[in-house]
């Protein structure tokens, strides 16, 4: 009798005690140069950003245009070195296009971009919040200091909407915040007040954006934990480096790590 009430009770408890699922989804986020990244996400879905895939930076970006998988194309804004081969990309790959309004009816009219990939499911404006690919990810749309047009001809451009930046927030996972092209603003201190961003993706080339030192102060005042270095070295007039940003970073936010990665590489958060 003993043995058997040993054997009804070890049943139980094993019945009772919860089976160990399966080990919490990864978040990878790869740079293709410049501005451009590629955030995979738990499911398997994937999100690119400013895909200018091709640029000098990516050696193998004629290979990597034609076989790089999207659900979701964000765009900041409407500088060729940004909208890329958003068009191309989204007519091989269905990938609905996440732009402010103004911008993303400018990339659709002028660019091509197939309009029954974009309307109000994708498109925002700064201070809103988007949930896509069915609750994986919010998208908040984050403004910037710089400026927008749509065109591959600079002298006849068309109007590009304002610039911005984008808050992802993974389900479970990380918040990554991609600055866009811009220069430091207070008003970042908002962003860091409002999330907790685990990546930034800061643009550091000066010239056209803010160069290294100015890079270091927002990742302070977004209190990033992490931050890698982009829209760098493409051109010769984007002079700020990366070391010269861990320098800065070393006097400014020492709490942030610095993640400097290579055309083609990858990290997982």
């Amino acid at each position: 009798m003993k043995h058997l009430l040993l054997i009804a009770l070890l049943t139980a408890t094993a019945t009772a005690a919860p089976a160990a699922g399966p080990a919490p989804g990864k978040t990878t986020v790869k740079w293709f140069g410049h501005a451009a990244f590629e955030i995979d996400l738990p499911s398997g879905k994937s999100i690119l950003i400013d895909p200018w895939i091709t640029n000098p930076s990516n050696p193998t970006g004629k290979d990597d245009v034609k076989n790089v998988k999207a659900d979701l194309i964000l765009v900041s804004h409407g500088h060729f070195d940004h909208v890329g081969d958003a068009t191309e990309i989204a007519k091989r790959t269905h990938a609905h296009l996440v732009a402010t309004f103004d911008l993303g009816n400018a990339i659709v009219g002028t660019m091509g971009y197939p309009k029954e990939l974009y309307g109000f499911d994708t498109g925002g404006n700064f201070g809103g919040s988007i949930d896509v690919l069915g609750g994986e990810a919010t998208i908040t749309f984050v403004p910037a200091v710089h400026s927008s047009a749509i065109g591959t001809d600079p002298f006849h451009a068309s109007y590009g909407g304002n610039p911005g930046g984008f808050v992802i927030a993974v389900k479970g996972g990380p918040t990554i915040y991609h600055t866009g092209d811009t220069d430091l603003f207070n008003d970042m201190s908002l962003i860091g007040s409002h999330f907790k961003i685990d990546l930034m993706l800061v643009c550091i080339g000066d010239h056209f954006t803010m160069g290294p030192d100015r890079a270091a102060e927002a990742a302070k005042m977004v209190h990033a934990k992490a931050a890698v270095p982009m829209h760098f070295g493409t051109f010769p007039v984007l002079t700020g480096t990366v070391d010269a940003f861990g320098k800065a970073l070393k006097r400014t936010s020492p709490g942030t790590k610095l993640d400097a990665m290579k055309p083609g590489e990858s990290i997982t958060l």
